[in-house]
């Protein structure tokens, strides 16, 4: 039989057990909140983009229009920064070992899927020192010559290098570049002979190809258009699918005896992975948001690139099969780097 103090002292047990439950629950509800708008908040400070390359390029174009969209959507400025040199290699393990919480990356196809098949040992691992945001856009390689190079098409060129084998010359942005894998890879396709000449940048290349000091290069159709139409250099074709609007004229390579070939270059964003889950989910949302805004989409059109936006595990899947496909063209092309 229980006495009247054993179940005062059992009350008093009870009382205690649901204040502290009671308490826990009314600490942790208080918590919640703050947990939730903290990271609601991020970014707390401007977002530094940095882009692995010169500027001048394709990747100039892609990554400043996603800045500007991106410093709306995210409430915080989006600044970009060249950090060009050793391909890529200097900027990406720089951004992989940094904490910040507020450092991204462009990631482009020669730094994750060309860069790991080229190089012995790279400072950084394209899958496990970054986490994908998402793929921004593709942009299709154009094939142009200088002026003096007398070949109005694609076979007319082609008959010309052959009659001049490694005494032509074409000019990149550097070995293992884009526009190194697209001429490679037109050599390859079409039996020609050129000499590669890199630079570091398309800016620089760029230069040389205008005044003459090179015969032919592969240049983003973003970078390279202005000067197109400008009759500072020809284009004998583009590695797109389908003609560009903004060259009607110009037929693409496969219109003209190589069935099947396309090159196009592409551009997405990575966070290293130390970036918190929740960041990049939110940098992720409305980075998708921002690359397909009508401002940067028409933007992006207008220099022949197309939008693409997507998901990480999307990016993740697309940058997995880029990986494979050039792994292939590598070692058939005994591409090595500078």
């Amino acid at each position: 039989m229980h006495t009247n103090s054993e179940d005062s002292l059992a009350g008093t047990r009870l009382t205690r057990r649901r204040l502290f439950q009671t308490g826990g629950s009314l600490g942790l509800g208080g918590l919640l909140p703050s947990l939730a708008s903290a990271q609601a908040t991020w970014p707390t400070k401007s977002v530094r983009f940095v882009v692995p390359f010169a500027p001048g390029g394709s990747s100039e174009i892609v990554a400043r229009s996603t800045a500007a969209e991106l410093s709306n959507t995210l409430g915080q400025s989006v600044f970009v920064d060249n950090k060009p040199g050793a391909a890529g290699n200097i900027a990406m393990a720089e951004v992989a070992r940094s904490e910040d919480q507020h450092t991204i990356i462009l990631g482009h196809i020669g730094t994750l899927a060309v860069n790991p098949f080229i190089f012995d040992k790279l400072p950084y691992d394209p899958n496990k020192d970054f986490k994908p945001v998402s793929l921004l856009a593709k942009v299709p390689s154009l094939y142009v010559v200088h002026p003096d190079v007398p070949a109005r098409n694609l076979t007319e060129f082609i008959a010309y290098a052959k009659s001049k084998p490694g005494k032509l010359s074409y000019g990149s942005a550097g070995n293992g570049s884009a526009g190194h894998l697209a001429f490679e890879y037109l050599k390859m396709t079409s039996g020609i002979f050129m000499l590669h000449v890199p630079y570091r940048g398309t800016g620089p290349m760029l230069t040389d190809l205008l005044s003459g000091r090179l015969d032919a290069s592969a240049i983003g159709a973003a970078a390279i258009i202005p000067f197109i139409k400008s009759g500072k250099v020809r284009c004998i074709a583009t590695g797109s699918a389908k003609r560009l609007p903004q060259l009607p004229d110009v037929p693409t390579v496969a219109e003209q005896g190589f069935p099947g070939f396309e090159m196009t270059q592409w551009y997405g964003m990575l966070a290293p992975a130390s970036m918190a889950p929740a960041n990049v989910a939110k940098l992720s949302a409305e980075t998708m948001k921002a690359v397909r805004s009508p401002a940067a989409t028409e933007r992006l059109r207008g220099d022949a690139a197309e939008a693409v936006g997507g998901t990480p595990e999307q990016f993740a899947q697309f940058i997995a099969s880029e990986q494979a496909r050039w792994k292939k063209v590598i070692s058939r092309a005994n591409i090595k780097p500078d």
